[in-house]
């Protein structure tokens, strides 16, 4: 975001997830940015603003090893019985914002790090094309 295109404006995004199976927090992260890009949009539309402020996508992913699998947007149950359990909050052009990720069953080591990260950024990047196509015009 650019603030200073706000101006003295206020932005407040609060998502509830209304149903899921496990992956809230980042199916949150991921819906805001289109909630907010929408609210956006309307106050240019309505010459609140000028011009959009927003300077990029963001969205989030859950994933972890389960099984000895590597897998991407966990539900409950496999989340229950991961190994590792993480989320991954990246943008549009592949940088990293955050990473939370546990060794809940046993510890993990660098490279299945770096595997983990690999399978969320490609998660991240088909969540900001359907992002992208979200809020198309």
């Amino acid at each position: 975001m650019d603030l200073r295109k706000l101006g003295e404006l206020t932005v407040t995004c609060d998502c509830d997830v209304i149903q899921a199976d496990g992956g809230t927090r980042t199916a949150s992260i991921t819906g805001a940015w289109v909630a907010l890009h929408e609210a956006l949009r309307s106050w240019v539309d309505r010459d609140r603003i000028h011009r959009m402020p927003i300077t990029g996508q963001v969205a989030a992913v859950s994933m972890g090893e389960v099984d000895g699998l590597l897998m991407l947007d966990l539900d409950y149950p496999e989340d229950s019985h991961a190994q590792v359990d993480m989320n991954l909050v990246g943008t549009a052009d592949g940088r990293i914002i955050e990473v939370q990720g546990t060794g809940e069953k046993t510890p993990f080591d660098r490279d299945q790090l770096g595997a983990l990260l690999d399978l969320g950024q490609a998660g991240i990047a088909e969540l900001i094309r359907l992002q992208a196509e979200a809020v198309a015009r």
